[in-house]
């Protein structure tokens, strides 16, 4: 069940004002650092009412300063109900790059109720002269693109796409996730970190040595909060898996930083107080 939390005022629910100087309410679709960054630019603006939901995929994140909410919405048309319900001026779209779904449905769900929607997203990472990368399109490729000579594996990939390296069983796999894997990954030669991120380019380097890492697996998340792996599996000549990033919607306006979210946002606050909204 989606969960909501208690930082507004007893009797105050979230779009109830209508004055034409009242703030634009705003839905933010996080999980990401750029989310987390957005919610701290606009809280405590006066122009700006915002909530940050958490789809649930993390077990226990970060709170963040603005009131938020977590799970589900009910697909397109209970995100739409959503939106017409509170009074939502504007939607944020931050969510992590390789969330299709939820990235689709806000799409939908903005078109059928007439909000306008921004894609906040990360500029993808790009390979540069040296770099030993070898591009795929999903998990399983990336599996099978580290071949049938075992190997030291740092995986990066997240929870939920570890069942794909199942068919590759050979290669001893370094294991990092924020929640564990549930339920546990069939691989025989296994080392689960939990850590969440930033991780520093020394620290990554640091583990990759201790570890013996031989390659690493990663999706092209993007941003700066886990380049730290990229730039050290460069410095120490590695080879890198990457998963591609899936094709975006083409839809909303795309913005790559948390401060010109905010300058949308505005500019959406500015035009509804002109309308008399």
């Amino acid at each position: 069940m989606p969960t909501m939390d208690s930082q507004r005022p007893a009797g105050l629910r979230w779009g109830m004002a209508s004055d034409i100087d009242s703030p634009l309410r705003v839905l933010i679709l996080g999980g990401t650092t750029e989310a987390t960054a957005l919610a701290r630019l606009v809280a405590g603006r006066p122009e700006i009412d915002a909530v940050l939901s958490f789809a649930g995929r993390t077990l226990s994140p970060v709170p963040p300063p603005i009131p938020h909410r977590i799970g589900g919405f009910g697909g397109v048309e209970g995100l739409a109900r959503f939106l017409v319900a509170e009074g939502t001026g504007a939607v944020v779209d931050a969510t992590h790059p390789y969330a299709v779904r939820i990235a689709a449905n806000a799409v939908a769900a903005c078109a059928a109720a007439g909000v306008p929607l921004a894609v906040l997203s990360r500029p993808p990472w790009s390979a540069v002269d040296g770099d030993r990368w070898t591009e795929v399109d999903d998990a399983p490729a990336a599996a099978a693109a580290l071949g049938p000579v075992p190997r030291r594996v740092f995986l990066t990939v997240g929870r939920l796409e570890l069942d794909a390296f199942a068919a590759a069983p050979q290669h001893a796999y370094l294991v990092r996730t924020v929640d564990p894997p549930d339920p546990p990954v069939p691989l025989p030669r296994l080392t689960l970190i939990q850590a969440r991120g930033p991780f520093a380019q020394a620290d990554e380097r640091a583990l990759m040595e201790r570890e013996g890492v031989e390659v690493l697996v990663t999706k092209n998340s993007g941003g700066t909060a886990t380049h730290g792996k990229i730039a050290a599996a460069r410095a120490l000549g590695l080879p890198v898996v990457v998963i591609r990033r899936p094709p975006g919607s083409g839809a909303g306006t795309v913005l790559h930083a948390p401060a010109a979210a905010v300058d949308w946002l505005l500019a959406r606050h500015s035009g509804s107080t002109r309308r008399g909204v």
